[in-house]
C-alpha cells in the first residue's frame, strides 16, 4: 500500500512555515492596524508577537507528540474524541477555503483593482489548477515551489524594511497616543490573521524528516522570524509615511515601493507582492489535502480521499476534491477582503482555542506520552491565551458594528458540519448504524412505499419466476417491506430467513408476520449483520438484500458467506440507494457499475448491474448467479 514519503528537511519546512503563516497579513494588516489604533498599533503588534510565539510553542509540543498529517485534527481527536475533532477539522477546512478566497481577493487588489471580474477569476483559477497539479505530482515538486515563493516574500519585505530604516522619520508617529486604549485590543483582533497558519505546517508532519524535532523547531523559529519582520516592517512603514495616509492605503506595499524607489519600483513590487500572496495560496493548497486525508482515514470524510498515489506518494483524490472545492469558492467568493477577514478571524480563534485546550487536557490525560518538545507552563499558559483570544472575539462582537451578523454566518458553517458528521457515521460506523436504524424504525415503516415502492418490489420479484417453494434469505429485512412479498412468493412450502441488525425493525417485522400468520419466516436479530451472514443460516436457494450494500463493513467477507450458503447457480439480488438527494456521496465500491461487477466476480458471482432513476435518488440493482464464469442467467 502506498504511503506518504518523508522528504522535507528543517530548512525546507521552515521556509514553508514562514510562507504559510505570512499570508496576506503583512501586505494589508499594518494599514488596517494603523487605521484602528494609529501609531499605537505598534503596541498591538508587539503584544500579538509575544502571544503568537507562545502559541507556536504549544503547537510545537502537540506536533512532537503526534507527528501525523491530521495536525490539529489529530491533536483534538486524542483530547476530545471523534465528534469534536471532526468539528475542528471541518472548521479548519472552511477556514482554509475562506483563506484561499481572501488571498485571491488580496492578490488581485494588488495586481489591478480595476481588472475585469472574468479576467480576475480566470487568472486565479489558472494558478489554483497549476498549484494543485504540482501538489498532485509529489512533495518534492511542491516543496521547491513553496520555498521559491517564501524567498520571494522575504525579499519583497526586506527590500522595503532596509530603506525604511534609513529614511525613518519619527515625526510621522507623533503624537503616538492618538486613540483610546481599547483601540489597541481591537487592532490585535484584526491583525491576528498575520500569524495564522501554524496548522498548515503540522499537516506536513508525515512528510517531514524527524518530525518530532523538526516541526516544533520550524514552528517556533518561523514565528519568531515573522514577529521580528512584522514589528520592523510596521515601525519602518509608519516612519516612512504618515500614519493617517498609510492607514487608508488599499495597497500599502505598493505605496511604500513608490516612496522608496519611485514610480519605477511600483510595477516590480506589484508583481512581487502578487506572487507572494499567490504563494500563500499554494501553501494551503499543498497542505490542506493532508487534513482531508486524515479525516478520510478515520472515516470522517469520503473514504476515497484516503488513497495515496502509488507513484507520486500524494493524497491525489483529496487533491482533486480540494481543486474542485477551491475553484467553486474562488468563483463565488471574489468579494471584499475585509468581509472575508472578519468571517475568518473568529472562526480561527475558536479553532486555536480548542487546539490549545487540547494541550492542557493531554497534559492530564496522557502524561506518559513522550514529548520531545515541551512548552513552559503547559497547564496554565494555554488557558491564559484562550482567555485572551475569546476575550478578543467578545470585545469585537460588542464594539464593532455588524460583528454579530458575521459571527452568525460563521456559526452557520460550523452547524452545517454536524449533520455531515452523523451522515458519515451512518455510512461507516456499525454502532451508529444500529442506533440510527433503531431510531428510524417506525419512520421507515411509515415511508416504506416511498423508499421501496410497490412497483419496484414487483420488478424485483419478476426477475425470479421460480421462487415458489424455495429457501431464501432476506439479508437486511428492515421492517419487512420486501420480506412480506418474499413470504407470499415462496408459499408455505418454502422458507424465508429475515435478518437485520435493528431490534426495533425486528419487532415491527414480527408483528407484521404474526398478523398475516406467516409461520414459514424465521426472523433473526444479528448485531454483527454488517460484517457477516448469520451462522444459523446453512443453506438457501436465493439471497435478497435491499439497502444494505452501503453499510457492509466487509463486503468481501459477506459475499464469501453468501457464496457458502448458496448452491451452484444459486441466485442473488441486491438493491441499493445511490446518489441520495444528488448530493450525498456513495460508498467507494458503489461508485461505478464496473467496480461492482468486478467485486462480485472476484467473490464467485456472475452479475449484471443496472441503475434505475427515482425522485430523490437512484437505485442500483445487482442480480445474478453463483458461478465462476461470466454466463447469461436471465
Amino acid at each position: 500500500m502506498a504511503e506518504l514519503k518523508r522528504t522535507l528537511s528543517f530548512p525546507v519546512i521552515l521556509l514553508i512555515t514562514i510562507n504559510s503563516i505570512m499570508g496576506t497579513g503583512i501586505f494589508f494588516l499594518p494599514a488596517i492596524g494603523a487605521k484602528i489604533a494609529g501609531p499605537m498599533s505598534i503596541i498591538s503588534w508587539l503584544v500579538l508577537s509575544i502571544i503568537a510565539i507562545y502559541i507556536a510553542m504549544c503547537f510545537g509540543e502537540l506536533a512532537s507528540m503526534f507527528p501525523k498529517s491530521g495536525g490539529i485534527y489529530e491533536f483534538c481527536k486524542q483530547a476530545y474524541g471523534s465528534f469534536t475533532s471532526f468539528i475542528v477539522g471541518w472548521m479548519t477546512l472552511i477556514a482554509g477555503n475562506i483563506t484561499i478566497a481572501m488571498l485571491v481577493v488580496g492578490a488581485i487588489r494588488y495586481l489591478n483593482p480595476a481588472m475585469p471580474e472574468i479576467l480576475k477569476i480566470t487568472i486565479s483559477l489558472f494558478f489554483i489548477l497549476l498549484f494543485n497539479f504540482m501538489a498532485y505530482n509529489g512533495m518534492k515538486t511542491s516543496a521547491v515551489m513553496l520555498v521559491a515563493f517564501a524567498i520571494i516574500t522575504l525579499m519583497s519585505i526586506f527590500s522595503l524594511i532596509f530603506p525604511g530604516v534609513l529614511s525613518m522619520n519619527f515625526n510621522n508617529m507623533i503624537p503616538f497616543f492618538t486613540h483610546s486604549w481599547p483601540a489597541v485590543f481591537i487592532a490585535i483582533f484584526f491583525i491576528a490573521e498575520t500569524f495564522f497558519g501554524w496548522e498548515t505546517a503540522t499537516f506536513l508532519s508525515e512528510e517531514t524528516k524527524n518530525p518530532t524535532k523538526v516541526i516544533p523547531k520550524a514552528l517556533v523559529t518561523g514565528t519568531i522570524i515573522i514577529a521580528i519582520i512584522c514589528v520592523l516592517f510596521v515601525i519602518t512603514s509608519l516612519g516612512a509615511i504618515n500614519w493617517e495616509i498609510f492607514s487608508v492605503s488599499k495597497a500599502p506595499l505598493t505605496d511604500l515601493s513608490v516612496f522608496h524607489y519611485g514610480e519605477a519600483g511600483k510595477s516590480v513590487f506589484t508583481i512581487l507582492v502578487y506572487l507572494s500572496i499567490i504563494g500563500s495560496v499554494a501553501g494551503w493548497i499543498v497542505s490542506s489535502p493532508r487534513l482531508i486525508l486524515a479525516l478520510a482515514k478515520d472515516k470522517l470524510f469520503l473514504s476515497q480521499c484516503a488513497k495515496i498515489h502509488p507513484r507520486h506518494h500524494t493524497p491525489h483524490v483529496a487533491i482533486i476534491f480540494q481543486t474542485i472545492l477551491t475553484s467553486i469558492i474562488v468563483v463565488i467568493g471574489a468579494g471584499s477582503y475585509e468581509t472575508l477577514l472578519e468571517l475568518l478571524l473568529p472562526l480561527v480563534l475558536i479553532i486555536y482555542s480548542l487546539t490549545l485546550l487540547s494541550l492542557v487536557i493531554l497534559r492530564f490525560k496522557m502524561p506518559e506520552v513522550e514529548r520531545p518538545y515541551k512548552v513552559a507552563f503547559g497547564k496554565t499558559g494555554p488557558l491564559i491565551i484562550i482567555f485572551i483570544m475569546l476575550g478578543l472575539v467578545a470585545f469585537w462582537v460588542t464594539n464593532v458594528h455588524g460583528a454579530v451578523q458575521v459571527l452568525k454566518i460563521g456559526a452557520s458553517f460550523i452547524i452545517f458540519g454536524i449533520p455531515i458528521y452523523f451522515l458519515l457515521l451512518f455510512y461507516y460506523d456499525p454502532d451508529a448504524i444500529i442506533k440510527i436504524n433503531n431510531y428510524f424504525a417506525f419512520f421507515n415503516l411509515f415511508l416504506e412505499n416511498l423508499l421501496l415502492p410497490k412497483s419496484v418490489r414487483k420488478d424485483i420479484l419478476s426477475l425470479f419466476k421460480d421462487i415458489k417453494g424455495k429457501h431464501v434469505l432476506d439479508y437486511g429485512s428492515g421492517v419487512g417491506t420486501l420480506t412480506l412479498h418474499l413470504a407470499e412468493a415462496v408459499g408455505p412450502n418454502g422458507k424465508v430467513y429475515a435478518t437485520d441488525l435493528s431490534k426495533r425493525n425486528i419487532k415491527i417485522l414480527e408483528k407484521r408476520l404474526k398478523k398475516r400468520k406467516y409461520e414459514h419466516v424465521e426472523v433473526i436479530h444479528d448485531e454483527h449483520h454488517v460484517s457477516r451472514v448469520h451462522p444459523n443460516i446453512k443453506y438457501v436457494d436465493m439471497v435478497f438484500s435491499v439497502g444494505m450494500m452501503g453499510y457492509m463493513q466487509n463486503i468481501k467477507k459477506i459475499l464469501s458467506d453468501i457464496k457458502d450458503v448458496l448452491p451452484e447457480n444459486g441466485r442473488v439480488f441486491f438493491a441499493e440507494y445511490v446518489d441520495f438527494f444528488w448530493v450525498l456521496p456513495n460508498v467507494e465500491w458503489l461508485s461505478s457499475n464496473e467496480k461492482i461487477e468486478e467485486l462480485f466476480r472476484e467473490a464467485g458471482f456472475s452479475v449484471r448491474v443496472i441503475k434505475k432513476k427515482a425522485l430523490f435518488w437512484n437505485y442500483v440493482f445487482v442480480y445474478g448467479i453463483k458461478s465462476e464464469k461470466d454466463v447469461p442467467f436471465i
